[in-house]
Order: C-alpha cells, then sequence, then structure tokens
C-alpha cells in the first residue's frame, strides 16, 4: 500500500510525536498546579456549578460523571505520567492498536479539563492542542509507516492556523495593512517577557519589515505546504523561523510551539526508514473513515475563514476536533493594568497604607524585568490583562478573586508572585486601581532602572472587606 503510507517522513513522525507529547506535559502540569484556585470546588468558576447547569452533549467530560479536587488532580497527574511515557517514547513499544489507545488517554483526559475549564480555558491553543492530539492517535507508531492522509490533515490544521491569522489581521485593525501595528504590539500584549522591551524599542522601519514579512509567512507561504519536497519542507522551516521569532518577542503560551510541532510534521528529514510491513487493512479503515470525518467537519472552518465576518478561535462541535484560529485582529493602542492591593487598616482612610499583590507574569513593579514562562501558561495572569481591556471580561470571577484574598486563600495566593501579608494575617480591605503603562525610553531606563513607567488612571474597584465582594467591577 505504498499510497497509504510516506516512509520518507518516519523521522518526521517521531519528531513530531516526542515534541507534541512535550507540550501534553506542560498543559497538564499546568492544569495540575492552577486547578484549585480557578475551578477546583472552591475556585473562582467551580466545576460544579458548571456542570449542574451544562449538559454533558455539550460539554462532554469525565468531570460531568464526577468531580472531586482530588479526582481532577489524579487526572491531571495522570496526563503528565502518560505524557511523560510518549516523551520517552513508550507508544513505540506497543503494538500499534497500544500505541493508538495510548495517544488516546491524553486527549480524553485534555478534553475532559478543557470543557470544564470555562473562561480559564478559552483560549485558541487549547483547542488546537485537541485538534493535534487526535490526529496524532492515528499517526501510527514503528510497525507502520506515517499515513499520508494524517500527514496532510496536520498539513492543513497548519494552514488554517497561518493562513486564518492571516485573515484576520488583513480584514481587522488597518494597522496590519499600513504595517504599523508592531509599533504598539510588543508593548500592549498580553504578557511581555524578558526581549519585549528591546523589541519595542527596535526602529520603525525595521517594525514594518516585521510586518510585512508575516504577512507573506500566513498568507502566501501555507499554499506551499501542499506542494512536494523540498518546497514543503521549506516552507514549514520558515513557518518554525517565524514562530520561534516570536517566541522571543512575548510570553504567548504554546501557541508558538504547537504551531512549530504541527510544523516540524511538514519538514522532511534526512533519514534511512526501516522495513516495515504494510498497514493492516484495519488500520487503513480506520484511518480514512476519521480523515473523512474531519474533511467533512472542515466545512465550517473553511467557511468562516471565507467570511467577511470571521471569528477567531472558535470550536464547531464539542470535541474540538475542527476548529478556526486566529490571533490579534486588533491590536492595542495603550497598555492599561489593574493593580490589586491590600491594607490591614480597620476603615480605609486617606492616609492608608495599601501594599500591592504581584502577580508572576503581568507587569506590576515598573522597576520588575519581566520574565519568559512560556510555553507554561499562567491563565489567571493572561485574564488580569483582558480584565484591563474591559470589566466586562473579568465579572464572572473578579470577585472571587477579591474575596479569596481576603480569606489570603492559600491556594489562590500560590497564582500570586508574592502576597504582601502574612500567612495568618489577612487584609482587612482590597481594592483594584487601574493604570496606564509604557515602556520607558532607553534613557529613562540608564535613569532609573525601570523598564515601566506607569500613571493612575482611574479606580476599577473600591476598597472592599470581606462581606462586600458581591460586588463587581
Amino acid at each position: 500500500m505504498d499510497w497509504f503510507t510516506a516512509s520518507d517522513y518516519w523521522l518526521s513522525r517521531l519528531v513530531f510525536q516526542r515534541a507534541l507529547a512535550a507540550v501534553y506535559l506542560v498543559a497538564f502540569l499546568t492544569a495540575a498546579l492552577q486547578f484549585r484556585a480557578l475551578i477546583g470546588r472552591r475556585g473562582m468558576l467551580p466545576v460544579p456549578a458548571f456542570v449542574e447547569r451544562v449538559p454533558f452533549k455539550r460539554a462532554p467530560s469525565l468531570f460531568q460523571l464526577h468531580y472531586s479536587d482530588r479526582f481532577f488532580a489524579l487526572c491531571a497527574w495522570a496526563g503528565c505520567a502518560v505524557s511523560a511515557a510518549l516523551l520517552a517514547g513508550l507508544d513505540s513499544l506497543l503494538p500499534l492498536w497500544g500505541g493508538m489507545l495510548l495517544w488516546l488517554v491524553p486527549w480524553v483526559l485534555y478534553l475532559s479539563i478543557v470543557n470544564v475549564g470555562q473562561t480559564w480555558y478559552s483560549f485558541g491553543w487549547e483547542s488546537l492542542l485537541l485538534e493535534v492530539g487526535f490526529l496524532a492517535v492515528f499517526l501510527g507508531n514503528d510497525e507502520v509507516a506515517p499515513p499520508v492522509v494524517v500527514l496532510f490533515l496536520l498539513r492543513w490544521i497548519l494552514f488554517r492556523v497561518e493562513f486564518g491569522a492571516g485573515l484576520i489581521k488583513m480584514r481587522g485593525d488597518a494597522c496590519w495593512r499600513k504595517l504599523t501595528c508592531l509599533n504598539h504590539h510588543h508593548e500592549t500584549q498580553p504578557m511581555p517577557g524578558p526581549l519585549s522591551w528591546f523589541f519595542h524599542h527596535l526602529p520603525r522601519p525595521l517594525h514594518r519589515v516585521e510586518v510585512a514579512a508575516n504577512h507573506v509567512t500566513q498568507l502566501v507561504v501555507p499554499f506551499l505546504l501542499f506542494t512536494p519536497h523540498p518546497v514543503a519542507t521549506a516552507a514549514a522551516a520558515l513557518m518554525i523561523v517565524t514562530q520561534l521569532w516570536l517566541v522571543l518577542s512575548g510570553n504567548f503560551s504554546w501557541l508558538n510551539w504547537i504551531t512549530i510541532v504541527l510544523a516540524l510534521s511538514a519538514v522532511r528529514f534526512p533519514a534511512d526508514p526501516p522495513d516495515v510491513p504494510e498497514a493492516p487493512l484495519w488500520y487503513v479503515v480506520v484511518v480514512l473513515a476519521v480523515a473523512a470525518l474531519l474533511v467533512g467537519l472542515s466545512y465550517q472552518p473553511v467557511r468562516n475563514m471565507l467570511s467577511r465576518r470571521q471569528v477567531m478561535n472558535r470550536s464547531f462541535d464539542p470535541v474540538h476536533l475542527v476548529n478556526t484560529y486566529g490571533a490579534f485582529g486588533s491590536v492595542s493602542r495603550v497598555r492599561y493594568e489593574v493593580v490589586v492591593e491590600g491594607t490591614a487598616d480597620d476603615v480605609p482612610r486617606t492616609d492608608s497604607r495599601w501594599l500591592e499583590y504581584e502577580f508572576k507574569g503581568k507587569p506590576g513593579d515598573p522597576r520588575r524585568w519581566p520574565r519568559q514562562f512560556a510555553p507554561y501558561h499562567l491563565r489567571l495572569d493572561w485574564m488580569m490583562w483582558f480584565a484591563a481591556l474591559s470589566p466586562g471580561y473579568a465579572g464572572s470571577w473578579f470577585g472571587t478573586l477579591v474575596e479569596r484574598l481576603l480569606e489570603n486563600d492559600r491556594a489562590t495566593l500560590k497564582l500570586l508572585r508574592r502576597s504582601p501579608f502574612p500567612a495568618d494575617e489577612p487584609p482587612r480591605y482590597v481594592r483594584a486601581r487601574l493604570f496606564r503603562y509604557r515602556y520607558t525610553t532607553w534613557r529613562e531606563l540608564r535613569e532609573t532602572g525601570a523598564c515601566w513607567e506607569r500613571t493612575y488612571v482611574r479606580e476599577y474597584l473600591p476598597p472592599t472587606r470581606l462581606a462586600e465582594t458581591a460586588q463587581r467591577p
């Protein structure tokens, strides 16, 4: 069955599978370490309350059948263990059907998490990991050469990721068409990285070159993925270089890394593939049936891409098999940050001493330089960026966050870099204020050592004590 397999992509499959297992491992680790404060039984958006109002058919999940914090932790850490086993190559030691079942485990576990994760799991890279992870189930192991149709479908995902992102930019903010978006984006992106300040201060003509190169990579190069080698390999390599540039410029969780993983599947690495028997008939039938299903489900994403009302990061089925993607259709010109503070005073006064909570990734202290966290995903920090854009993004969880801070809740404080209050002395009041942040200039950086300059804008949440946490920003 030479038509069914592509032995030349043997090493490509191996690299892709190990890299995907690494992304899975990061995703499960993120879930295991953060879930209690976010979606646990006493979380800001508890899973039990969600499954009471959302039926199984709309959000299929193991946690629809049973939920406890202990069970969630078991599933998340089991996902870590299986991902580590896949990273080590355990699937290659199993029979073909066993390897497929092993790849199915993390997909089911992560689908279960995403489908009850609500706001905290509403990012496009969650669906992207599930869509790629589902295809990985049918890519085979050492008992069979990689199926051509699965390799094609992986390229189809990569095409939609890049081309969809390119279209949303051209249809969105005019600064993409004027090549000026990067005059602002490095400063206003959700979570800057350690090099973002330097990227922002690159010469503006270079920013225009960056945007133009991005348009070529996202709107032209994706079509080359469906050409023969070496053109397709060169196209995938160019995408990888572009994604690595984005990795250096900011913290975008594992979005860039899962895109790189996809591109690796399209790179034909030089290698001598081993001799393996032909693919068994049952495997051929299963792969072709799945491929037919995914091609049929692609109708909605294609229709969305062609629509003038294109939307970003939308799933069209409850198990996230085929989705639409895109990012930064609009770019903020000004950066706002919500600064959360507490005081130990019994009654807040004009001279009260307010102490600031420090988050791990989002800007706070102007003198604290951003760190690199991606591919690890700081979910609360990301949502605080959205909260600064509009209080509406925070309406469902911000009040509970304040309540947990007033309680010195241990799980919530673990999401932060530092709390200014001792564990046994919680604050009496918590407030939030909105600040405008901008990068300092080279001269200001030398004189003050601060990478940010911030200016007070307005009150975001008035001083609130434990009995008043029903208030919302």
